[in-house]
């Protein structure tokens, strides 16, 4: 038997805060292509604006977004630098994704000490771990909302070990 790789894909707000809004364990060999339109579609009606990376650059993806009255931000394919008049706001829109599912991730995985592997065997255990831990993960930042923290994210992996 082989060892199976899972990926825990996110979508996440783009802001001083960084809460998923959506999330899908699948197979690490499942290309993002496959996986965006099941996280874009259990975004919240509020979710304006999807910013993605170069796999989200498909017409039938951006032709959705539009339809649920969303707008698609993702690199275009083709050789740099692009020169057309959204390339700039394409540039910032990127880095401001970047930044925020970057951090996200690795604070995700420091909190859950999963940088390498997960506690978990099986596809059924994996993903009730890392998605219980996604709950967690948005429960912990409601209360601390509730509880008023300046900063939210300060602090976290102790109030969550404390628990």
């Amino acid at each position: 038997m082989g060892l199976r790789l899972e990926a825990l894909d996110l979508a996440c707000t783009v802001a001083g805060v960084w809460i998923p809004l959506a999330a899908r364990l699948t197979p690490a060999n499942v290309h993002d292509g496959r996986v965006a339109p099941l996280l874009i579609e259990a975004l919240p009606e509020q979710a304006r604006f999807v910013l993605g990376d170069k796999s989200y650059d498909a017409l039938d993806l951006k032709q959705r977004c539009l339809e649920e009255g969303r707008f698609m931000v993702s690199p275009k394919r083709g050789p740099y630098p692009h020169a057309d008049s959204g390339a700039e706001v394409r540039r910032i829109f990127h880095l401001l994704r970047h930044r925020a599912i970057e951090n996200l991730n690795g604070h995700f995985k420091a909190l859950f000490d999963c940088h390498w592997s997960v506690p978990t065997k099986g596809h059924a255990d994996t993903a009730r771990f890392a998605l219980g831990a996604v709950l967690v993960y948005q429960m912990a930042l409601l209360h601390r909302h509730h509880e008023r923290h300046s900063d939210t994210n300060t602090g976290l992996k102790a109030f969550l070990r404390a628990a």
